[in-house]
């Protein structure tokens, strides 16, 4: 897709801002303090990266506030936006409407040490759980990390998934870490990206993380603008990615809505990729799920969702912004590379004419 006359302008715009100040886009001025998930009080993400060779992959959890999720779930909803993908408790989010367990995020292949990871934390707390009490539903949502990862090595253990569970902090790093380790992005790195917005008509704040792996470069699309064909002439050789590979989008709020508001919530993430440029492509997993920290007040009434509805929308695309800003470049499985768009937009607009 090349640009028009207006476009073109636009796009110019937008280099000398960045080589101005290092910003893309209108500046965002209804975020929370730190522009994160963690801005929703109690919550937390953590880490664990594996970068050895052509092991490049990890495991990243986010944990909602609760030391007893078990037995005091909160409330969940999800939108599956495309189901080509092989998370597990979605099934049971969808018919009961409640988080059980912390989340974990990872690649495909380790969606099976990701569940027994959380089956153990569970049972760490509950000690009768599935004896007198019943089974958990953890859930754990993945991305293909296949083209930097040797994914056939099942390299992400136990360990990891434990590790992460352990350094979650109400701060973290985005970008080529944890589970975005090998993630690709429309044709660049991809990766852990975040944001969050004040939604002031219910005293609220929406907060986002995306696992970015999806997307393909001629299609991405920046404040507006169709940037690929500028961004492909530049760009290291490396094999095309299409449509694809996923992207995992966790939601969470301190609004008091219900299991069916949360699941209207997630749906409107899909309004933000399209933003960016992004069909849900044959082959791509497009999985939103959105929870409330809070409990005990009453559901507000659906016509005054309608802030929550465009945030959701505004912050999953900046949260995939974010992703593409903060990793770094990654060469990994038989040499496969990605490129960073920040070292694409550094060149581009040194050539600018001044």
């Amino acid at each position: 897709m090349t640009m028009n006359y207006w476009q073109q302008a636009h796009w110019q715009l937008l280099l000398r801002r960045w080589r101005q100040d290092g910003q893309l886009g209108t500046p965002r001025v209804n975020s929370g303090p730190n522009n994160s998930l963690c801005d929703v009080a109690g919550i937390l993400v953590g880490h664990s990266t594996l970068a050895q060779g052509e092991i490049q992959t990890g495991v990243t959890a986010i944990v909602p506030p609760g030391a007893h999720l078990f037995t005091q779930p909160l409330p969940c909803g999800a939108a599956i936006l495309n189901g080509f993908a092989k998370p597990v408790g979605l099934v049971q989010i969808a018919e009961l409407g409640v988080l059980q367990t912390p989340i974990l995020l990872g690649n495909t292949l380790s969606i099976g040490t990701l569940f027994t990871t959380l089956v153990r934390d569970a049972i760490g707390r509950n000690t009768e759980l599935g004896r007198s009490l019943p089974t958990v539903n953890p859930l754990a949502l993945e991305c293909n990390d296949g083209w930097l990862n040797d994914i056939q090595a099942l390299a992400v253990t136990e360990g990891m998934a434990r590790a992460a569970l352990d350094n979650a902090a109400g701060t973290f790093e985005r970008g080529s870490v944890g589970a975005g380790r090998g993630m690709s992005c429309f044709g660049l790195k991809g990766g852990i990206g975040t944001a969050s917005r004040l939604i002031p008509e219910l005293n609220a704040t929406l907060g986002v993380l995306v696992l970015a792996n999806f997307g393909i470069l001629s299609a991405l699309t920046l404040d507006g603008v169709p940037a690929g064909a500028a961004i492909e002439p530049v760009l290291p050789q490396s094999a095309p990615q299409r449509d694809a590979g996923s992207i995992i989008i966790i939601m969470a709020t301190d609004a008091a809505l219900d299991a069916r508001q949360l699941g209207r919530i997630a749906k409107r993430a899909g309004a933000g990729l399209g933003r960016l440029g992004s069909y849900w492509g044959h082959g791509s997993g497009d999985i939103a799920v959105a929870f409330s920290t809070q409990t005990t007040a009453r559901p507000p009434q659906d016509a005054q969702l309608e802030p929550l509805l465009a945030a959701a929308a505004d912050a999953t695309e900046y949260a995939v912004l974010d992703a593409l800003l903060t990793a770094e470049a990654v060469t990994g499985f038989r040499g496969h590379h990605r490129a960073s768009l920040r070292q694409i937009l550094d060149k581009l607009a040194q050539d600018l004419p001044d």
